[in-house]
């Protein structure tokens, strides 16, 4: 596990000009540009930590519950940490869900924290959790149709779950698609639909959609793309050039 204790004491120590500031607006500054310097997820989270703690109410709970899956995600060193991350998460976010049970974003949260947890685990581990995850992104589309990353996630469970699990390429794609029909610029739904297209042997697809990711100019989620999604990407246009699968590897595009 983290700790808590230190990481909130250095947080309060290193903010003292946020005062009496809402925490969950400063937290989503700092997050909007957290690959400026990645300690910022740190900071964030560790003043979320201190609100919730004597006012936990959903929208700080759902804001730290994305905290702490970015710190799974980025900051945490070994597995046992990032294990320990997606479990803080999860419990923000069942906190979140039991204070305002109709809130998409709470149950997306939880779904997400839940996905990376059973990720470590191994889905054929996880069976358990798995079935959450599932109802819980049900949940989300049934509650918001329209939510962007609720379609993304659906889709990556569709697209990565064997058949008899629900499991569904067809459906996948179709998921992808809504995703970025609404967002154009959700670099991870492109992201999932070019691996979808990687794994159907579909390499002018996956070209096309991998090409858009490296060359996207207004990311959504800006700090996930520049340390992630840019990279992973070129890294997937340059195995399809050394396969002979693509005429060449796209130039390198001028940095943000």
């Amino acid at each position: 596990m983290l700790p808590l204790t230190l990481l909130t004491a250095l947080a309060l120590g290193t903010s003292a000009g946020v005062g009496a500031e809402d925490p969950v607006p400063a937290a989503r500054a700092m997050l909007a540009a957290w690959h400026e310097e990645p300690a910022r997820i740190d900071r964030a989270r560790a003043m979320l930590e201190t609100a919730a703690a004597s006012d936990a109410a959903p929208e700080t709970l759902i804001e730290l519950a994305r905290a702490w899956s970015l710190t799974g995600d980025f900051r945490a060193r070994a597995e046992g940490e990032r294990a320990g991350a997606y479990e803080h998460g999860s419990e923000a976010a069942r906190r979140a869900v039991a204070a305002a049970p109709r809130d998409d974003r709470a149950h997306l949260w939880l779904a997400i924290n839940l996905g990376r947890a059973a990720e470590i685990k191994g889905v054929m581990r996880a069976l358990a959790l798995v079935n959450t995850i599932r109802a819980e992104s049900d949940t989300v589309l049934k509650l918001n149709p329209a939510n962007v990353e609720g379609l993304i996630l659906a889709g990556g469970l569709a697209a990565e779950l064997p058949g008899f699990m629900g499991g569904d390429r067809v459906k996948a794609e179709a998921l992808f698609t809504r995703a970025l029909e609404a967002d154009p610029h959700q670099t991870g739904g492109r992201l999932e639909l070019a691996r979808l297209y990687l794994g159907a042997r579909r390499w002018r697809d996956a070209e096309r959609e991998l090409s858009r990711v490296v060359d996207e100019p207004a990311a959504t989620d800006l700090p996930r793309w520049t340390v992630s999604e840019r990279p992973r990407a070129r890294a997937l246009l340059s195995e399809l050039s050394d396969r002979g699968t693509v005429t060449a590897t796209p130039a390198p595009t001028q940095a943000p």
